[in-house]
């Protein structure tokens, strides 16, 4: 799961005693790049310098550094046959013990991290919804799961931002500019107005509503009695996920609707 600012306050508040280690510079082919992060704890770790021999390295010598008590260590590393790994490049690695003011500078840097992630509503808190915001919860984004319903809001997945609100639309109006919205909750009509709204920004990355080909020519022609330009549609992903897989049990809907935004939100035009 990617690291939010929740779970960096729960793991520096566990452990008193950590190590932030961090990715200083990167030559080549690396597994990650400048800038990633993690902390390692005596017997835990949260975030991830890219994994593998490099990784395994890192939180070895950062589980040393809280041994000995070193403020700062340093690693340099290259990703060659002498570590298992064959990226050919290389990397320097730098170590702090965290004390009160690394410990406000990770919390910051978590919450401006979150606070830029592209950012994924979710409308409806049913089946598919719920597992689409568990499985987009695994990726860099900022995922907010959204329904009237206080019942089933209730249900949303633990580590999924909630947001329980009546009226559906202001929040899509809210919404940040490349934003993409899904829209699956338990009324046609309030899906209507939900996905218009959206494709009435003109910004959004992505706009995708739950639905079968007679859903989708009602709401053309629900659009067209509402007197939204007719090009307004063309914005629209419906059926999400695509249609080459039939399984419409809601976790592979939901693995397909999570590639097929990530795809749109971080390939060419993202970072």
């Amino acid at each position: 799961m990617s690291v939010t600012p929740h779970q960096v306050r729960a793991f520096l508040d566990r452990h008193a005693h950590s190590v932030l280690v961090e990715v200083t510079e990167a030559k080549g082919s690396t597994p990650r790049e400048v800038g990633a992060w993690m902390l390692v704890a005596a017997e835990a770790e949260i975030g991830t310098i890219g994994g593998g021999q490099l990784e395994f390295l890192a939180i070895a010598r950062a589980r040393e550094a809280l041994e000995t008590g070193e403020a700062a260590a340093a690693l340099d590393i290259p990703l060659g046959p002498e570590i298992g790994q064959c990226c050919g490049g290389r990397v320097a690695i730098g170590m702090r013990a965290v004390n009160a003011d690394v410990a406000q500078d990770v919390r910051v840097r978590a919450e401006t991290d979150h606070a830029k992630r592209p950012h994924v509503y979710v409308f409806g808190a049913g089946h598919v919804g719920n597992a689409l915001g568990r499985a987009l919860s695994l990726l860099p984004l900022r995922v907010l799961v959204v329904d009237n319903r206080a019942a089933e809001i209730a249900r949303v997945p633990e580590g999924v931002e909630a947001r329980h609100v009546p009226v559906a639309e202001a929040l899509v109006r809210e919404a940040p500019p490349g934003s993409s919205f899904v829209v699956l909750t338990h009324d046609h009509g309030l899906d209507f107005l939900i996905a218009s709204e959206a494709l009435m920004r003109g910004d959004a990355a992505y706009v995708g509503m739950i639905g079968s080909k007679t859903k989708k020519a009602v709401f053309r022609s629900w659009l067209a009695d509402m007197g939204f330009e007719s090009g307004l549609m063309d914005g629209l992903t419906m059926p999400i996920g695509g249609s080459d897989i039939r399984d419409k049990r809601p976790e592979v809907i939901a693995a397909l609707t999570a590639a097929e935004i990530l795809r749109v939100v971080l390939g060419t035009g993202g970072k």
